[in-house]
């Protein structure tokens, strides 16, 4: 199977309603798509309003054969739904996606909280036996694949994989930026998965398009080493040269994109040593422009506030602020199972105060608190 996968999630509209698809236009990319020789399709129970996996069974499955496409959408445990509710909210799956089973089914965004629970004794997933769930209904047939999406720790993953080897894939957000981000942990976690010897479905490829444009200088040495790749094609390649993966996925708004992804998916070949060289070059251009540059961010290594590294709060922070949409950033989220993590407690009822001062005395308190209070305020 070709590994690059339809995100389900930036489908084209009419007008502002994101339930209002413009399925003439979704119909040519999904058989621009398939024409291309790729078969995966994700979508969720929670994108566009509800309206994904109804949109997919319109566009995908009532209009090509149940054995030309492969399908994948999520259990929404972040809806915190009862367990006497579990095997409704399943079963309206399958019908909303109009099959008997479902390709890849994933334990949507399992993380710190969701998992452990602020007190550690075991959150949404243990206490509802999510996992048990699943296991059942792959033993029905109904679903063929169990796997989890993934926004916390490498600690943590490395103990869930531990814990439950009925997981066969994990899915993360990945990307240039994301590899060596410090709560983000795109490579760490990437090692945990491959380390199981458990499969990859990667998100957030081209970092929800934040990843497409950058800064002059760092697209101008893109440019200058592949005059003929496209700026987000580069992020796109870096995660298609990774073993393991089953596939990376580009949540695809326009028929051009769809031309755009396949075009970049059939022609990349393993990155060389140069052109690693040079990406991480462009990133490193990229993490300077940012509000707090990271060779300003490097010097606070070794702080902490809440058991979490102050370096790594304010590369989350000021990485969001170059984002196209920065409220709704990945990184937003990934402080609060930090925190969890480390404290036990849920930042959003407030933090008690700690001072954050380097060796040389320079008081950063405030730096800090300003990160962490946007964070708080644009996570959910």
């Amino acid at each position: 199977m070709k590994n690059l996968g339809f995100g389900m999630m930036r489908l084209p509209v009419i007008g502002c309603d994101p339930t209002n698809f413009d399925y003439e236009h979704l119909n040519a990319m999904v058989d621009e798509f398939l024409a291309a020789g790729y078969t995966y399709f994700d979508t969720s129970f929670v994108y566009h309003n509800g309206k994904s996996e109804e949109a997919t069974r319109k566009a995908v499955v009532e209009r090509h054969p149940r054995d030309s496409f492969t399908v994948a959408t999520k259990f929404p445990t972040f809806l915190m739904i009862p367990e006497e509710k579990i095997e409704e909210t399943f079963q309206t799956q399958l019908n909303n996606l109009g099959v008997e089973y479902i390709d890849y089914y994933l334990l949507h965004n399992i993380q710190n909280v969701y998992y452990d629970g602020y007190d550690g004794n075991g959150g949404i997933v243990k206490t509802t036996h999510l996992f048990e769930h699943a296991k059942k209904w792959k033993e029905d047939g109904k679903i063929r694949h169990l796997g989890i999406s993934f926004h916390s720790s490498a600690n943590l993953l490395d103990r869930i994989l531990t814990e439950h080897p009925e997981i066969e894939f994990v899915q993360i957000a990945l990307n240039p930026i994301d590899w060596d981000s410090e709560l983000v942990q795109a490579g760490p976690c990437y090692d945990v998965i491959r380390k199981h010897d458990r499969k990859v479905i990667i998100m957030e490829a081209v970092k929800g398009g934040g990843l497409a444009k950058l800064p002059d200088a760092a697209e101008s040495l893109l440019k200058t080493a592949h005059p003929d790749w496209s700026i987000a094609s580069w992020s796109m390649r870096f995660s298609l040269s990774l073993d393991g993966v089953i596939a990376v996925l580009s949540g695809m708004s326009t028929l051009d994109q769809v031309k755009d992804n396949t075009k970049t998916s059939n022609e990349a070949g393993l990155l060389t040593d140069e052109d690693r060289k040079v990406l991480a070059e462009a990133m490193r251009i990229y993490r300077e422009s940012s509000p707090i540059p990271q060779s300003e961010i490097d010097q606070y290594k070794g702080l902490m506030y809440h058991g979490v590294p102050v370096s790594a709060i304010l590369q989350a922070y000021s990485i969001c602020q170059i984002q196209p949409d920065p409220g709704f950033s990945d990184d937003n989220n990934y402080l609060k199972n930090a925190i969890a993590e480390a404290e036990h407690v849920d930042f959003h009822n407030g933090l008690s105060k700690q001072k954050v001062v380097t060796e040389n005395g320079k008081d950063i308190t405030e730096t800090v608190e300003k990160a962490v209070d946007w964070l708080t305020k644009h996570s959910f």
